[in-house]
């Protein structure tokens, strides 16, 4: 695999793909109207693609448990041997979500990737209408750093947010609708914004189409700075509204996120 350089990866690919494993949870299909979620392990396959390349990179696995008042959740990534010798990647996002209100409670990154390793934590307290997130940042042989974030109306994190966009209908939605939120990420203060781009027929890994709602992600900071690259989705159109194929752009190539079965 020599055409994918070290650099190619080391500027971002896995973490693009990582991050949009978490958007495909996102919009997984809609039981969040109703009072709880079931439990479930969802499996993704991670693919690396560029002019006639498409090579397997990486694996993830999204968990939910019910445990009484709070559904604990967890998000693993890890890349395959070949993609290891180029960039090694160990990604693990855990998070404890009240059932009520459905409010994030506490929430860990623990990233391993190449020689670098860091941990960010966020521990949120809620003072009426505002939402505070104590964000600590660890890395080895450095001492921890500390900044506390709030936003007005409740905040999430890259895992805990898929719960908020869940609830949207993508059916009821007019093309360019756009609904927004705040995220807490490692030290910084995010919005993301979802907006409908349309219906499209997608065709996936296996030759198989189908009608799909194509949905884009938009990070941003200060209210206009973008903080990545866009993100799209495109979810069937079918009630079980089953994420179909996630992309991601790279400098060179792209990333795509294909639900596994």
């Amino acid at each position: 695999m020599k055409l994918i350089s070290k650099d190619i990866l080391l500027k971002g690919s896995l973490r693009v793909a990582f991050l949009a494993v978490v958007l495909v949870a996102m919009v997984l299909p809609q039981r969040a109207r109703a009072a709880e979620f079931a439990n479930e392990d969802l499996n993704y396959e991670i693919v690396y693609h560029w002019g006639l390349i498409w090579k397997h990179a990486a694996s993830a696995t999204l968990s939910l448990r019910n445990d009484g008042d709070v559904y604990r959740t967890s998000l693993t990534a890890r890349t395959v041997s070949w993609a290891d010798g180029v960039y090694r990647v160990r990604d693990t996002l855990t998070c404890t979500i009240a059932k009520e209100g459905l409010r994030p409670l506490h929430y860990v990154k623990s990233s391993h990737e190449g020689k670098h390793d860091e941990v960010d934590e966020v521990k949120y307290t809620y003072r009426g209408y505002t939402t505070i997130g104590q964000c600590t940042r660890r890395r080895p042989g450095k001492e921890p750093t500390v900044k506390q974030l709030e936003t007005q109306g409740t905040a999430y994190d890259m895992l805990s947010v898929f719960y908020f966009l869940r609830k949207l209908n993508f059916a009821g939605m007019r093309e360019s609708t756009v609904y927004k939120s705040t995220v807490f990420s490692g030290k910084k203060k995010e919005t993301v914004s979802v907006k409908l781009v349309g219906i499209e027929e997608v065709k996936l890994r296996d030759k198989s189409k189908h009608r799909a709602y194509h949905v884009q992600f938009t990070f941003t900071q200060d209210g206009a700075t973008k903080s990545s690259d866009d993100i799209d989705t495109w979810i069937s159109t079918d009630e079980r509204r089953i994420p179909l194929m996630v992309r991601g752009r790279l400098s060179i190539g792209e990333i795509r996120v294909y639900f596994k079965r």
